[in-house]
């Protein structure tokens, strides 16, 4: 698949490959070269804080978290 660089450096990314891919209006892309190739790939959105969210577990029961919370309102 083919695309034209418009005068202000602007592509459009064929229809298909935009399905088949998953890009939408919204989606952030990164571009890098490699090795005298152009590379887009669809940036990671969490912010730090949401990557590492609930990893590091608090060493509870789920159960027992939700009891506690529904007996303190």
């Amino acid at each position: 698949m083919k695309a034209r660089v418009a005068e202000r450096g602007q592509v459009t990314i064929p229809k298909v490959l935009r399905e088949r891919l998953g890009i939408r209006p919204g989606t952030i892309l990164e571009f890098k070269e490699d090795q005298g190739k152009l590379v887009a790939v669809k940036a990671e959105t969490l912010d730090t804080i949401d990557q590492i969210y609930g990893k590091l577990g608090s060493g509870r029961r789920t159960d027992d978290v939700l009891r506690e919370l529904r007996d303190n309102p």
